[in-house]
């Protein structure tokens, strides 16, 4: 049976010299040391080091390996929130991390906007009293992206509140200013080209604060979790628990190559790949722009609204050998989403468009 290659918004395909590290994973026996090893310390250190040096993570921030970004929302909310939280919420994932909130018992404050869009007015309606926003860079469900910029706005009028973002389909390929947020967090199954099984958080001392502050007050922050516990843990390369020290080991290995080939050659091939597929929707006749506000346009997850069932426009790429994704949830039937990330190189890019551009529907 021919390769087929995913285009799917996660998991999708495996970065592209993903094979080779996981044949010398085999033959070092990554998978089967322990995870308190000197060995795998070393692949946590350079894991966290390659993912610093890549997305210029301030070196006073805290990297974790945790089991995905579902649960990094929990371990947010049981360390950094104590009454309130401000989500803002334009899709099904920057829903769900309020929804997580409110079955803790937080007073979780929903800022909305349509899907396709980004809420108005956003600095205007979050409380003032909040002790965490959370926001997603890029909304993989319905291809919106929050621009950094008013990421920063948010910065400047609540500097006492803890600010979380989600960038599970967004790093490394768009840029963020760490030092504009005091959390960030992402799964490896998209941008980075990894098997699922691996969250990544980020997170800086005014979150370990936080934590602390629950904890002197007599409320639970978690056992195994708790961030003072990562903190400690981490210092000495060390997980609170038995990590997925394959994926980690992958992780390192994957974010040297991209450091080798330079975010700038990975992001500037990301603006390209991305006005090479909007432009596609735009031109055909089947296909027409879920997001409206071509500055709200996603550059890794592109969705388009087709004229006809969704599974259509599956079925006819799927015989071509190219797997995209339908619309997420609601959207199902009436969309597609098209991801484009790192591993998805500009021909890979510019053969599927050609393909499409063929079909008619």
């Amino acid at each position: 049976m021919p390769k087929k290659i995913f285009f799917t918004p996660g998991p999708s395909a495996l970065y592209f010299t993903l094979e080779s590290h996981l044949k010398q994973a085999l033959k070092e026996q990554v998978a089967e040391i322990n995870h308190r090893s000197v060995q795998a310390g070393s692949y946590f250190k350079e894991a966290s080091d390659n993912l610093r040096s890549l997305m210029n993570i301030p070196k006073d921030y805290h990297i974790f390996f945790l089991s995905s970004a579902n649960e990094i929302w929990e371990r947010l909310i049981q360390n950094c929130i104590i009454n309130h939280s401000s989500h803002l919420s334009y899709g099904a994932f920057s829903q769900r991390f309020r929804e997580f909130a409110i079955k803790w018992g937080i007073d979780a404050q929903e800022v909305s906007a349509e899907p396709g869009s980004i809420p108005k007015d956003f600095v205007d309606q979050i409380h003032l009293d909040t002790e965490l926003i959370g926001l997603t860079l890029n909304e993989t469900s319905t291809g919106v992206t929050f621009p950094q910029e008013k990421i920063y706005e948010i910065r400047d009028n609540f500097p006492n509140a803890l600010i979380a973002v989600d960038g599970v389909s967004a790093f490394p390929a768009i840029d963020l200013d760490f030092s504009k947020v005091d959390s960030a967090y992402f799964s490896v199954q998209k941008c980075f080209g990894l098997p699922a099984g691996l969250g990544v958080w980020i997170v800086n001392n005014r979150c370990v604060a936080k934590a602390e502050v629950k904890l002197e007050k007599g409320l639970s922050i978690g056992a195994y979790q708790a961030l003072p516990n990562l903190v400690k843990n981490a210092a000495n390369s060390q997980p609170t628990y038995t990590t997925n020290v394959l994926n980690v080991y992958l992780l390192a290995k994957v974010t040297a190559d991209m450091l080798e080939k330079g975010i700038d050659v990975i992001r500037r091939e990301t603006n390209y790949k991305a006005a090479l597929l909007q432009h596609m929707v735009t031109k055909h006749t089947g296909l027409d722009h879920f997001v409206q506000s071509p500055e709200l346009r996603s550059k890794t997850v592109v969705v388009a609204n087709t004229k006809v069932d969704s599974s259509q426009w599956v079925e006819a790429l799927s015989q071509k050998g190219f797997i995209i994704g339908k619309g997420y949830g609601s959207f199902r039937k009436d969309q597609i989403r098209i991801a484009s990330f790192p591993t998805h190189s500009k021909e890979l890019i510019e053969l599927l468009v050609d393909t499409i551009q063929a079909i008619n529907l």
